[in-house]
């Protein structure tokens, strides 16, 4: 079973590691998809092979090696990352929904609300938040001694620690979750208003398909956005146990290993500009043929 779950988790990475690396070729080569919604895709796509590839591939090599450790100063930057690549990825889920709005509520102010310069400073500011986020969480996480060195999980998540350290959860950490929690809030209900304002102009389009395809994509993004943040509370808020426990592992797939896989179907594979873009790299469809919408 150990093997297996390796290999598995392996397959998942891979595949993370192929289908965001090919989005970010694409978008980098094709000028034509140098546009504000496929910069922030490609930024997406960058954060999900970060935020994989900070768990897995580790966890993967002890399962196929049979070994199962990793060392205190490995522990802490994956702590680290995982918290910083976790809140780059809301953040930048967050940009993308405000792009799609102002998209699709406020078409003729795209151009002048969507600039270049408007973008990029996004994105900085997304990335510098959230790295002085990370470090402002992991810091009171670990405590100068621990109970015990056994980590009942696939890699080294913030409850675990707490659960094994010597002081629980001080207060400096308390207040870090519960500012944590308030902006992932903030984010999710932002995602959602500019969704429902996004739903009810689809609703209105002429066209039934165009307007069942649009629905259905929004739809897919809410949902992947929800599972995302629901299991991750799940994880964070319930209480810890000494015991190996499914469900912590169950949980923690769902929002360390699910989201950087499917993002690059959920969000670029599926978008026709893309699919012209793989064709006219791979030479199977012809310049004349390529239209941009």
């Amino acid at each position: 079973m150990q093997t297996l779950h390796g290999f598995l988790f392996l397959m998942a990475y891979l595949a993370a590691l192929l289908g965001n690396g090919l989005i970010i070729m694409l978008i980098t080569v094709d000028p034509q998809l140098h546009t504000p919604m496929y910069f922030f895709l490609k930024n997406l796509s960058l954060i999900d092979l970060c935020y994989i590839s900070d768990t897995v591939p580790k966890f993967a090599l002890n399962s196929l090696m049979n070994r199962n450790t990793i060392f205190f100063l490995g522990c802490v930057f994956q702590v680290l990352f995982l918290v910083t690549f976790a809140s780059s990825e809301i953040a930048i889920l967050t940009v993308m929904s405000y792009d799609r709005y102002v998209a699709v509520c406020r078409p003729l102010h795209y151009e002048i609300i969507m600039t270049k310069g408007a973008c990029g400073r996004m994105v900085v500011a997304s990335f510098i938040s959230v790295g002085v986020y990370g470090a402002m969480h992991t810091a009171p996480t670990f405590p100068t001694t621990f109970r015990f060195n056994k980590i009942h999980h696939f890699f080294c998540d913030i409850p675990q620690i707490i659960l094994i350290s010597e002081t629980k959860m001080n207060i400096n950490e308390a207040a870090v979750s519960a500012f944590s929690a308030s902006i992932a809030l903030v984010c999710f209900l932002s995602i959602l208003y500019s969704h429902v304002h996004i739903f009810s102009a689809i609703s209105r389009f002429s066209s039934l398909e165009d307007r069942s395809k649009a629905l259905s994509t929004c739809l897919t993004h809410v949902i992947v956005v929800t599972v995302f943040l629901t299991t991750a509370a799940l994880a964070y808020l319930k209480p810890a146990s000494e015991l190996r426990s499914d469900l912590d592992i169950t949980l923690s797939v769902f929002y360390t290993v699910v989201p950087p896989s499917v993002n690059p179907i959920i969000y670029s594979l599926r978008n026709k500009d893309i699919k012209l873009t793989v064709g006219k790299v791979l030479g199977t469809v012809s310049l004349s043929q390529i239209k941009y919408v």
